[in-house]
């Protein structure tokens, strides 16, 4: 017995027997990353991890195989932003694959479009494709954001350009929270304020889109 007691005792008063102070939840908003295939989602979705994440790699040309379905990464974003966890979906451009697209947007807080800005083939494809998603019911109300990709190559058209052919459907992004950056997936460039650009509109729509707790 006295066995038993000293036992107790001593987890009781040892940090083997202290309780543990609860874990504080985070704010977690959930970012689908669209677009035609070949536009560079996944880059991007590499870019933000090797920024974000301690260890994970930089992406390099032609490493990333095209999008067949999804894929998901958590980041814990760092100080100075704020605590919250962004969970980022990359999902397949194939268009066998859009009529996928409209499952997530009732569970998601921005959407980024990804143009690839060198292929002015399909640029006005690009235009057509966003205007579904924008006219789409479930994505009503939600950030999106624009991303001019692969402007680290010469043949890239500039912004101001590629806002000429989205000019058709310029009203109704101008009615809602929405922005055009020209980055680099590749090189990196413009990714962080790309990032810095969601955080603040995901957290200043979270009264119409609530985020979940993690």
């Amino acid at each position: 017995m006295y066995h038993l007691f000293k036992g107790l005792y001593y987890y009781a008063t040892t940090k083997e027997g202290k309780s543990r102070p609860p874990k504080r939840e985070r704010e977690q908003y959930s970012i689908l990353l669209l677009g035609l295939d070949n536009a560079g989602k996944t880059t991007l979705l590499e870019r933000i991890k090797s920024i974000y994440l301690p260890h994970s790699p930089a992406p390099r040309q032609g490493a990333q195989p095209p999008t067949v379905g999804q894929n998901m990464s958590t980041i814990p974003l760092p100080s100075p932003l704020p605590p919250i966890y962004l969970k980022l979906w990359d999902i397949g451009g194939q268009e066998s694959l859009r009529n996928l697209w409209t499952q997530y947007y009732n569970s998601s807080h921005a959407i980024v479009f990804v143009v690839d800005s060198t292929d002015k083939a399909r640029i006005e494809e690009c235009r057509d494709v966003l205007e579904i998603v924008v006219d789409a019911e479930d994505s009503d109300g939600i950030p999106i954001l624009m991303l001019a990709n692969k402007q680290d190559r010469e043949e890239s058209l500039e912004v101001e350009e590629i806002k000429e052919v989205f000019n058709k459907i310029a009203e109704r992004l101008s009615a809602r929270d929405s922005r055009v950056l020209p980055i680099s997936a590749l090189t990196g460039t413009g990714v962080r304020e790309s990032v810095e650009w969601l955080v603040t509109r995901v957290m200043r729509n979270k009264e119409y889109r609530p985020p979940s707790m993690r």
